[in-house]
C-alpha cells in the first residue's frame, strides 16, 4: 500500500488536483481523512504522478497496509489518547489497576479504594468476561457495569473494561471511559468495526499468536471507523515455552514505537501467570519505553473468582509504584501519581 500524506494546508482545489493526479496510477484509491491518502500501485509510479505538487507532504509505501496508524508525514512522536484528564502516550508513564472481573460490591469498590490510594491512573475490570471454560465466572455482566460506575463515583478515577459482544457496544461505552477489546476478540472484525464507531478511548489487546502486523491492521479497522483514539498493549503471546503462561515480547514495544504512532503499553500480569513474577516484567516494561501497563490487583487474591495467582494484593501494588519510578525515569520519563489522599467512606454491604 502507497500513503500520501498532504500539507495542513492543502485546500479542497489542491486535495483534488492530487485525487486527478494519481486516479490512474494504481487501485483501491481511498481518501482515509482530508490530508490522508492511500492506493495500492506502483511507488514510483505515484510519485512520479505527484511531482511539483507542493501540496504534497510525503509519498511512501506503508508495508503493513495500515496508513491510519504508521508513523507518516515525518511524524516521530506518539499520539497521545486521553482517558477523561489521564493521558496516554504523553511524557508521563500511566498504570492501570484493578482486579480481572467485577465479583461484588464489597470486592469492586474496596479493590478501587485501594488502587486509589496506590497512586493509580485508571481502574480496570471485566463486568464481561470471555473464559476458556464455558463454566469459568462470566463476570455480572449489567451488574458488574453498575459497580463499577459506582466506584468511578467514590474514587474519581476512569475505568477501563472490556466488551465481548458486539451487542454489548453501547451499554458499555455508557458505563466506562475506555473501551477494551480483548486479545480473544482482536480479530473479531464485526466487533471491532462497531467499537471504530465509537468516539472514546479503545484498548486493543494483542491476540495470543498474533503478528505485529495483525495487530496493527485490527487497530486500522477501529481508525478506518473513524475513532482515533487506539490503544495498544502487549499482554504475551504464545510460544513454545511452557515455563510461564505467555511469552512478554518486550522487543514488541520498541518496533511498534518505530512503525507506528499509536500509544503501546503493557500487561506483565497475563504473561507471568504469577504474581511474584508480575512487578519484574512490569518495571521491564517500564525501561523499554511501554507508555505505561496494566496490573491486576484484589484486595483479597486468595477469593478472586479469576486469575487469582497473577493478582497483586494492593501491597504489593504500593511496593511496585515505589519502584516504578526509576525504572520510568531510565526510559526518560516520569510518574506522577494520581492524587491518593482522597477521603472515601468506609466500604459497606457486600
Amino acid at each position: 500500500m502507497i500513503a500520501i500524506v498532504l500539507a495542513e494546508s492543502c485546500t479542497p482545489a489542491q486535495r483534488q488536483q492530487v485525487l486527478s493526479a494519481v486516479q490512474f496510477t494504481g487501485s483501491g484509491l481511498r481518501a482515509h481523512t482530508p490530508h490522508l491518502l492511500s492506493l495500492s500501485g506502483d511507488l514510483d509510479r505515484v510519485t512520479t504522478a505527484l511531482e511539483g505538487l507542493s501540496q504534497v507532504r510525503e509519498v511512501t509505501a506503508v508495508p503493513s497496509g495500515c496508513p491510519r496508524a504508521a508513523r507518516l508525514g515525518g511524524r516521530d512522536a506518539t499520539t497521545p489518547v486521553w482517558v477523561q484528564d489521564v493521558e496516554i502516550g504523553g511524557p508521563g508513564f500511566v498504570v492501570v489497576a484493578g482486579p480481572c472481573s467485577v465479583e461484588n460490591r464489597h470486592q469492586m469498590l474496596t479493590t478501587a479504594q485501594e488502587v486509589r490510594a496506590c497512586g493509580a491512573h485508571l481502574i480496570r475490570a471485566g463486568a464481561f468476561k470471555p473464559r476458556t471454560s464455558p463454566y469459568g465466572f462470566q463476570g455480572l455482566g449489567d451488574a458488574g457495569l453498575g459497580l463499577l460506575a459506582e466506584a468511578r463515583e467514590r474514587t474519581g478515577l476512569p475505568l477501563v473494561s472490556e466488551v465481548v459482544d458486539v451487542r454489548d457496544v453501547e451499554r458499555v461505552a455508557r458505563t466506562v471511559d475506555m473501551v477494551q477489546v480483548g486479545a480473544r476478540n482482536m480479530q473479531n472484525y464485526p466487533l471491532l468495526r462497531e467499537v471504530g464507531r465509537l468516539r472514546m478511548p479503545v484498548l486493543l489487546k494483542r491476540g495470543l499468536a498474533a503478528t505485529l502486523d495483525e495487530w496493527l491492521l485490527a487497530a486500522e479497522y477501529v481508525l478506518d471507523g473513524g475513532n482515533d483514539q487506539v490503544v495498544l498493549c502487549e499482554r504475551g503471546i504464545r510460544t513454545f515455552e511452557p515455563g510461564y503462561r505467555f511469552t512478554l515480547d518486550l522487543a514488541a514495544v520498541v518496533v511498534l514505537k518505530e512503525r507506528t504512532h499509536l500509544p503501546v503499553i503493557v500487561d506483565p500480569s497475563h504473561a507471568a501467570g504469577l504474581r511474584g513474577r508480575v512487578v519484574p516484567l512490569a518495571l521491564a516494561a517500564a525501561a523499554v519505553g511501554a507508555d505505561g501497563i496494566i496490573v491486576e490487583t484484589h484486595h483479597d487474591p486468595s477469593v478472586a473468582l479469576c486469575d487469582a495467582a497473577q493478582a497483586l494484593p494492593s501491597g504489593e501494588l504500593a511496593g511496585l509504584m515505589d519502584r516504578l519510578e526509576s525504572a520510568v525515569a531510565s526510559a526518560g520519563r516520569f510518574l506522577r501519581r494520581s492524587p491518593g489522599d482522597r477521603a472515601l467512606a468506609p466500604v459497606s454491604g457486600a
